[in-house]
């Protein structure tokens, strides 16, 4: 019987990572298809002198990246990853995007060939000829497994002090998305399903280029009504990109949690906003910042639009997108800050339409 029950592995374990084991770990539990016992793979750190998983495994918290919020007993940390996937039939990816080529190499061939993943995971990475490569792409190609991804406007502490929020998971297989929704889903945490998984996943890292350009706007001290043109602005970037490198995406997918919801929450929260804020502020750059700023955590924001504007070089198509253009740019040095403004003034939206 119990070689029926699905087994569930969390591969990470920052903020967002221990907010998602806290509901994963309560539906395992609760649920009759799903065995209680769900792996953490932890980045093994000393904190105090003491191992962060033996830590968390006697504690039941986080102290290093979710303080304050008690993880279930049956969440249980692991320090090596194929010890901690080898048996999942569902391995959850929440680890800086960074990381991902690595942890895939260290697990092929090491885990259930009928496994599926979720990633969750917000970023692009360089793909050869001068493109970019999805995250849920690399671990279906990388791992042989087919990959869906869970997207949308879920600031990590919120989701942990049970506020109510929603979220999207892009699916394409009719039979996966069910199973994917039950462990993800909770009185407080809804979650809707829709087939259009890459528009889901370029949602997610995209909106993080667009946050740190509200930053540059908060750092500025321009206001909402400015900051409202960027996301909208950003939003039109967003639908553009889509429809050029990867037609065939819903327009309809940009009104879900993972779309405009998620734009909106995270250049008014989250980090990527409040560390371009400082960047304005201090003149410090982007990396002292994070050191700083972040607690290990990693920022998203400028690595993606470095990934994009990389893209869009190598293709001609910087002018296309202005405003992630200049986002990059300045993220970077290359353009000041002060100019920002002139992109959204003069941004080819603003264009007289017939």
């Amino acid at each position: 019987m119990s070689q029926k029950l699905k087994k569930v592995c969390i591969v990470g374990s920052g903020n967002w990572g221990s907010a998602i084991a806290k509901i994963v770990g309560s539906n395992a539990k609760k649920l009759p298809h799903f065995d209680d016992k769900v792996t953490m793979y932890v980045y093994e750190e000393m904190i105090n002198g003491k191992k962060l998983t033996e830590i968390i495994n006697e504690t039941h918290e986080n102290v290093k990246y979710l303080p304050g919020h008690k993880l279930p007993p049956n969440v249980v940390a692991v320090p090596d990853v194929v010890e901690a996937a080898k048996e999942a039939d569902i391995l959850i990816f929440v680890v800086p995007h960074q990381f991902i080529r690595t942890l895939c190499s260290t697990l092929l061939g090491k885990i259930k060939p009928t496994a599926i993943a979720l990633s969750l995971i917000k970023g692009f990475d360089r793909a050869e000829g001068g493109g970019i490569d999805l995250i849920s792409h690399i671990i279906t190609r990388h791992l042989r497994i087919p990959c869906s991804v869970l997207m949308g406007a879920n600031l990590a502490g919120e989701v942990a002090d049970e506020n109510f929020c929603e979220t999207t998971i892009g699916c394409r297989d009719t039979k996966q998305g069910p199973l994917l929704r039950d462990i993800i889903q909770t009185d407080y945490f809804r979650v809707v399903v829709v087939d259009d998984e890459d528009t889901v996943e370029i949602c997610g890292a995209l909106k993080n280029i667009v946050a740190c350009g509200a930053g540059f706007v908060d750092g500025l001290g321009l206001g909402d009504n400015t900051k409202a043109a960027v996301i909208r602005l950003g939003l039109m970037e967003m639908i553009k990109f889509v429809d050029v490198f990867y037609p065939g995406g819903k327009l309809s997918t940009f009104f879900e949690s993972c779309g405009v919801a998620d734009l909106i929450t995270t250049c008014y929260g989250g980090r990527n906003r409040k560390v371009s804020e400082a960047f304005v502020k201090t003149g410090k750059s982007i990396k002292v910042l994070e050191d700083e700023m972040l607690n290990g955590q990693k920022l998203q924001g400028p690595f993606t639009a470095e990934e994009v504007n990389y893209m869009l070089k190598n293709k001609g198509m910087e002018e296309k997108f202005p405003l992630f253009t200049a986002i990059h740019k300045i993220c970077t040095g290359q353009k000041p800050v002060a100019e920002f403004i002139d992109c959204i003034r003069h941004h080819p939206e603003h264009m007289v339409k017939q």
